[in-house]
């Protein structure tokens, strides 16, 4: 005879008459079972628990818990009975109680398994499934009703997106079924696969698990993901807003970019200037494009795809840009090749110029210097060399981000220095 032992806790229980491993599954500590038993029949089996003394009282109970328990004999072992069935073993005052499941009487089959796009939506498919594999249920010693969990395995093969190389890339997707009825949902396909039924745990624990797979199934939902990079300037004339978002001061260039899943045909980045989008100021169906903002005012920036049949719409946070009003401020004096690091440089101060132009003279008319971009100074050269402490004027000519036009010119002093003899303070 072989025993065929299923240890739980400090107990065991010893199965034989069986030609399989029994499968012991450990339920939860409040259904009052020590463990949960699955054989492939119970038909011929005879229990023994271990340590149970010759005086040990057995008792059976079905679904009404353990209070309308039957004796069913003594000893240190007694015959299963056929189907499922719980049992209590009372040896010197104390109480075992566990549950024996018969396989047979829920056997697994799988039939076929078949996408069906009638009753799918964008976000899970269904997949109408033939065969047997319905929910495995015991009772604890109150009567209640649990499911013992075939762990039917559904494969199949997915896209997950990847951040360090912003793209989707080929996975495995894996749920878990406790059991299956003639619909099972699984999630949507992002690319071309096959849906994959295996199981149950207890077959395969036998060596006897089944298989079966989906035809093809095409890609049809669609999944993106976008991001927007803002060209930082690090120009210290510049005025900044203090704010993290997006925009600021004009001329501001964001880089926009998408990723998106198989199915996604149809592809479109919308610019509006309201946030419901009722117009568009542009759109590009490039999945990355740089575009700069040089008006001032607030933005609203979205990704939208669809599949071939425009019937899985994906839409994306919305960005919202603010570009600010425009300014420009004017130095009139600094002190170049004097105090190094300190108002060494002619520069306005600036922000949202979209358009710029700036020219130095001396008194006599001669243009020493000339500059199309705000962000660049003038350090009081001219030829290489320094020009003398004096008066020189400036004329510059600008647009602003809101419209507005600047023409602006007058006198910038260069301030002299002379340096002591013993060394580093300038002295006026």
């Amino acid at each position: 005879m072989i025993l065929f032992p299923a240890f739980c806790g400090h107990a065991a229980v010893n199965f034989s008459g069986n030609t399989a491993r029994v499968v012991e599954v450990t339920p939860q500590a409040s259904t009052g079972l020590e463990a949960v038993y699955v054989l492939p029949s119970t038909e011929g089996v005879v229990m023994e628990y271990a340590g149970a003394s010759a005086s040990a009282k057995w008792s059976a109970f079905g679904q009404a818990g353990g209070a309308y328990a039957e004796e069913i004999g003594t000893g240190t072992s007694v015959a299963c009975r056929k189907g499922d069935a719980g049992y209590i073993v009372e040896d010197n005052g104390r109480q075992h109680c566990f549950w024996v499941t018969d396989y047979s009487d829920h056997t697994l089959q799988l039939g076929s398994l078949v996408f069906s796009p009638e009753e799918s939506d964008c976000a899970r498919a269904a997949l109408n499934f033939t065969g047997e594999a319905s929910d495995i249920a015991y009772y604890n010693i109150n009567g209640r009703r649990t499911v013992l969990s075939r762990e039917l395995a559904l494969t199949w093969q997915t896209l997950d997106f990847d951040e360090s190389s912003f793209s989707y890339v080929i996975s495995a997707g894996r749920e878990v079924l406790d059991g299956a009825t003639h619909v099972i949902h699984a999630p949507a396909a992002l690319c071309n696969t096959s849906y994959t039924l295996s199981g149950d745990r207890f077959l395969e624990a036998w060596n006897m698990g089944q298989s079966i797979e989906s035809p093809s199934v095409s890609a049809y939902a669609v999944d993106a993901r976008t991001r927007a990079t803002q060209t930082p300037r690090d120009a210290d004339n510049e005025i900044k807003d203090g704010s993290d978002g997006l925009g600021g001061s004009a001329p501001c260039e964001i880089l926009f970019e998408a990723a998106v899943s198989d199915a996604a045909i149809y592809t479109r980045w919308e610019i509006s200037r309201s946030p419901e989008f009722e117009t568009l100021e542009n759109s590009f169906s490039e999945l990355e494009f740089s575009y700069t903002f040089t008006e001032q005012g607030t933005y609203y920036v979205r990704f939208t795809a669809d599949n071939a049949d425009a019937t899985c719409p994906f839409e994306s946070e919305v960005y919202e840009i603010f570009i600010g009003e425009s300014r420009l401020d004017i130095p009139n004096a600094f002190s170049p090749d004097a105090s190094p690091g300190t108002n060494d440089e002619w520069k306005v101060s600036y922000k949202s110029i979209i358009d710029y132009e700036c020219h130095i003279f001396n008194r006599w008319g001669k243009e020493l210097f000339q500059s199309k971009d705000p962000a660049q100074g003038w350090d009081g050269k001219y030829g290489g060399k320094y020009v003398p402490a004096g008066v020189y004027f400036y004329v510059i000519k600008a647009k602003g981000s809101d419209g507005r036009k600047y023409n602006k010119s007058g006198d910038i002093n260069i301030i002299n220095y002379k340096r002591s003899e013993t060394g580093s303070q300038p002295t006026e």
